[in-house]
């Protein structure tokens, strides 16, 4: 948003005007292989595959991974992908 008195630029955080944040969290899964994993990361939320392989190896290293950090309806979007194949995650 621009005031036009001053000409001051003030931006709004996305994720405070739409609500509180929330974590799209992804479990660890030995059904499918990792490439089907990284492929539905990158669907999910638009990343580079490299990224996506980060998010991958984190949850299968430590159980779980957070894939992405955004308001309510962002999150319950990008689980919706996730779960297309069947990987279980949660929404904190």
């Amino acid at each position: 948003m621009t005031d036009l008195q001053t000409g001051t630029v003030t931006t709004t955080d996305a994720v405070t005007s739409l609500g509180q944040a929330r974590k799209v969290i992804l479990y660890n899964d030995e059904e499918h292989v990792m490439d089907e994993v990284v492929a539905q990361i990158v669907k999910a939320i638009a990343c580079t595959p490299q990224r996506a392989e980060e998010i991958m190896f984190e949850a299968h290293s430590n159980g779980r991974a957070v894939v992405i950090a955004s308001h309510l309806e962002r999150c319950e979007h990008v689980a919706a992908v996730l779960e297309q194949i069947g990987l279980r995650i949660d929404i904190e």
